[in-house]
Parts: C-alpha cells; structure tokens; sequence
C-alpha cells in the first residue's frame, strides 16, 4: 500500500518528560455508565441483525445522556427519592423487509442487563427509567450496508499507541482493583464510582482518588473515616507491592472530606454512584478505547461506544490503531514507543484508508531502517485482516472504555 508512512520520532517518550496528567473514570463514573450502556446496547444490536438479516444493518448508537437522580444518603442507610433516567439516542435500523425490529426492547435489555453485572447497590427496575429517542438513520448512510463492500461512514481518524507509561499502568490497574471482586468482598462499603487523578513530576506521582462509599455500611462520620483511613491504608500497601519504580508515591482519597462539616463533609451515596444525585454522564466524555484520559497523549474526540462496528472508523480505527500499535511494539525489537493513526474517507473502504502512519521512538543506536520496514509489514498485515478484526470488534473483543 502506498498511502503508509513510517515516522521516526526524535523526543521524549511519555514516561521521560517531566510532568504526566493521567485520569481513569472507573465502572460507576456518570460517564462511564454511559459508555458501557451503549456499547452493550451496540453489541446487542448486532447479534439481533446478524440473527434476523444475516448481516449487521446501519446503526449508530453513541448518543446517551445520564441524568442524574436525587437521593437522600445518611449513615445507616439513606433513600432514593427520584430515579435516573438513561436516555438513549441516535439512529438504528428499526425494520427490515417490512418487518419491525424491536430496537428499543433491545437496548434497554441490554442496558439493564449491564447495570445488574456492574452496578451492584442499583436496580433498574427501582432506581432508573429509559427514555428511548433512537430514530431510524438517513437515507444515504443506510444505504452503504446495502453495497456489496461497505465504506467508511464518516471521514474521521483514529489514534493509538503502545505501551501504556508507569503512571498510565498504575492509574488503570488501581481502579482495576478498587473495583475487583476481591476488594468489595474486603471493603464492602465502596461503591463502584471511581475517578482517578495521576500526577507525576519526575519521579514522584500524585494519586487522587474519588471513591463513593454506600451510606448503609457507615454507622456514623466517625465510622466512615475509620472506613476510609482502612481503605486508604489497604491501597497504599498493595501499591507499594506493585514492584514500582516512583521515588515517592502519594495517595489521596476524597479530598473534598471535611470532618468538620459532619455528614456534609463526607462522600456518601445510597447506591455506590455519584448518578443518583449528583452528576449526570454522557458517551464520549469518559475514557478513551484504552481506557485512560492521558492528557499529554494524542487522541481522538471520537466516542467509540455505541458506535457500529462495520462501518463506522471513529470505533473502528481507534481500536485497530490501539492494536497495531500493541503489535508493532510487542513484535518489533528496537522500539521504545510507537503512536499508530489511521485516518478515512467517507463512502472508501475501511480497510484502505486514506493515510495509516506509525511515529516510533526508537532505542538509541538502533538503525531505524528495519524498523520502519516491519512496522509497515504489521499495519499491512492489520488491514488485510480487517473483515476478521470487524467479526471479533462486534463480538465485543475489544474494549471502547
């Protein structure tokens, strides 16, 4: 392919400049909720298309709105006085031959479905209501799963990179775990809503930490700071058996507490997120496909959840993008870091875009010539791939969030 090019890179890897800003919305965030409703509502979609057609019909479902409800947290156990509502948006195919598709029954199975996998204090039934406004797609972005080869949808890039730097590593694996089922079993009365803040200057990192804690574990505030120095105690440790290399590592968790202000000055919820009454979300605004908000980065704007997996590059190419880069550095000896984008045409096919470039930090002394030559080979391989990458993204192998 001609339209490939290979960059050599001749500054700092992120892990070499001086200040990193790296945050992680975890699994209860407003935001992330969000993302994951709408991929798996996507996902859903798919499976129902491939079921009923044979293939997987126009849709778009990356339009999704949190609003937040209103609780009343106290220690001991508060109440819900007015649920959340999860709008759900954007275009889909909503017949076929004549026949309709519940689209709408679907999506909110699908979103319920999630919500009871991850988000264990809330119920949907009790605690959200669903407001449909999927419409069906425009005429012209339809009739490209009518062709015989299907072309990108949109004119739009995607970017990725490998590998992730320390703090990255650190920030993603610490929310990982305050979210595992090991630790909720140890400390119960942590929610799911999760935010975290890494700052690194040189060798020092800064965490901060947002984590909600589920009023009905709490007794009173002396109870609840007992529960958080515990858990912050917990943290620090398994951070500190991580194996790292930080001069000095910092943690902080709920910052904002002031034991001053009794139970004003201390981060309760009713259901483990801040979504009951506190803060609304929205697809896009969260993680990125590799599931960090890396400030210093290049990234797309692009919300990947939701999105089809057929047609659609502002998934598509920021989850190949991700994976190739994962590739070249993984099978390329010589590579400090590489940074892959991918950018489309609208209406051409995915797997010829209009440009596929890869920019390489390379280890000092190594000739950048064989290089540049086998990361070429891989970004090759991953496009002649693309109908097996397509299959796998809409069986959800890849994460958007």
């Amino acid at each position: 392919m001609k339209n490939i090019c290979i960059e050599k890179n001749e500054g700092l890897t992120a892990g070499e400049q001086q200040i990193e800003l790296v945050e992680r919305k975890g699994t209860g965030h407003p935001d992330t909720i969000c993302d994951s409703i709408m991929e798996a509502a996507c996902l859903s979609l798919c499976r129902e298309y491939l079921d009923k057609t044979g293939r997987i019909l126009h849709h778009n479902l990356d339009k999704g709105l949190l609003v937040a409800g209103r609780t009343a947290p106290k220690p001991g156990g508060g109440e819900t006085v007015e649920p959340m509502r999860i709008i759900t948006g954007d275009r889909a195919t909503m017949s076929w031959n004549g026949v309709p598709l519940p689209v709408h029954d679907i999506v909110e199975s699908a979103a319920k479905t999630w919500i009871t996998d991850h988000l264990h204090f809330v119920d949907p039934e009790r605690h959200v209501v669903f407001q449909h406004e999927i419409r069906p797609g425009s005429a012209e972005l339809s009739d490209l799963f009518s062709r015989a080869t299907i072309g990108a949808n949109d004119t739009s890039a995607g970017v990725g990179y490998a590998p992730l730097s320390e703090t990255e590593s650190t920030v993603l694996e610490t929310e990982r775990y305050l979210n595992s089922p090991g630790f909720k079993r140890l400390f119960p009365e942590t929610g799911e809503d999760i935010k975290i803040m890494g700052f690194r200057n040189g060798g020092r990192l800064d965490l901060t930490v947002a984590m909600a804690f589920v009023d009905r574990y709490i007794a009173d505030c002396a109870d609840y700071f007992k529960k958080k120095q515990a858990v912050s105690e917990h943290l620090e440790a398994w951070l500190q058996s991580g194996n790292h290399s930080f001069d000095t590592l910092d943690l902080q968790i709920n910052a904002l507490d002031d034991p001053e202000r009794g139970e004003g000055g201390i981060y309760l919820t009713v259901l483990g997120t801040s979504a009951e009454g506190a803060d609304g979300g929205e697809v896009g605004r969260g993680n990125r496909v590799n599931g960090l908000i890396a400030f210093g980065r290049p990234s797309s704007l692009e919300a990947a959840a939701g999105k089809n997996p057929v047609s659609h590059v502002g998934k598509i190419y920021n989850c190949l993008a991700r994976n190739t880069a994962e590739r070249i550095y993984s099978e390329v000896q010589g590579i400090k870091e590489v940074v892959v984008f991918y950018c489309s045409r609208i209406g051409s096919p995915v797997d010829r875009p209009l440009v596929a470039s890869a920019r390489i930090t390379a280890e000092p002394g190594k000739a950048f010539g064989p290089i540049g030559r086998a990361a070429s080979a891989i970004i090759e391989s991953e496009l002649n791939g693309m109908a097996g990458f397509l299959d796998r993204l809409a069986l959800g192998c890849f994460p958007v969030c």
